[in-house]
């Protein structure tokens, strides 16, 4: 059952202050659908919830400090819709997926998809250097605004009918399974923050000072082949990794910031 719009009553309860049933009751109406253009400011959630400015701004900061909502002098505030995703840590992260899982529209403009031969990246994957290999470039678009730079290579005897598919709204994954038989399931990668180049700064309408967050990742199948071998570069302003952790787990997640 969709839940109903509009503000729920708050009650002051012990152990649960009223501020972080605020913020509770915010993000349950976000998920409604609410909120999408415009978030309302500190008077208008101070009459609609019936509470003192304080609880709104503790509310507020919090949404604030977790990137949930943007605030800049001179301008409406708006949720950023950077709601964190969470996953396994074994499991292999898919930037499509953040990007839809956050209710963006995900698109690539494929710059290149073709074979071709690299004699570094060959042996990456532990092949020999003259191995044919399947090259994709492309810009990744959230909402039709920059956000990273995708290349991946992949050993053509394994990824070659990848090159009919048209990736302009899709995952590399779930087309490498499903053309492939093929399935990404662990690996190794390192993200790392890097000063973009002229060209990277065009590629994602960069200005000077942000930066760009580097994925080089290596991935190998269920039957512990390598098969993937990828370098992203993410804008830093809309991408974000951070770590739940307790004494027996530790969990790992990722956020896209959609402007």
């Amino acid at each position: 059952m969709t839940s109903q719009p509009g503000p729920r009553p708050l009650v002051r309860t012990p152990g649960k202050p009223l501020w972080a049933q605020l913020r509770a009751d915010l993000l349950r109406r976000l998920d409604g659908g609410e909120f999408r253009d415009v978030f309302p400011g500190e008077h208008d959630l101070v009459a609609e919830y019936a509470v003192s400015r304080h609880t709104v701004r503790e509310a507020l900061r919090t949404l604030r400090e977790e990137g949930l909502v943007t605030a800049q002098r001179g301008k409406v505030s708006r949720f950023t819709t950077s709601r964190p995703l969470e996953q396994d840590i074994g499991e292999a992260y898919s930037l499509f997926r953040a990007v839809e899982e956050v209710g963006a529209v995900q698109r690539s403009v494929v710059r290149a998809l073709d074979q071709r031969a690299d004699g570094v990246i060959a042996a990456r994957l532990g092949l020999e250097e003259s191995t044919p290999l399947v090259y994709l470039e492309r810009v990744r678009l959230a909402d039709e605004e920059p956000l990273a730079v995708d290349r991946v290579w992949l050993p053509a005897d394994v990824a070659r009918p990848l090159l009919d598919v048209d990736f302009t709204h899709t995952g590399l994954y779930d087309e490498l399974e499903r053309h492939c038989g093929s399935r990404i399931c662990g690996g190794w990668e390192r993200i790392r923050a890097v000063v973009p180049g002229r060209g990277e700064r065009i590629l994602l309408e960069c200005p000077e000072t942000t930066a760009l967050l580097a994925i080089d990742r290596l991935g190998h199948d269920t039957a512990g082949r390598l098969v993937e071998w990828r370098q992203t570069l993410v804008r830093g302003d809309r991408f974000a990794v951070g770590a739940a952790f307790s004494a027996h787990d530790y969990r790992m997640g990722a956020s896209v910031h959609i402007p």
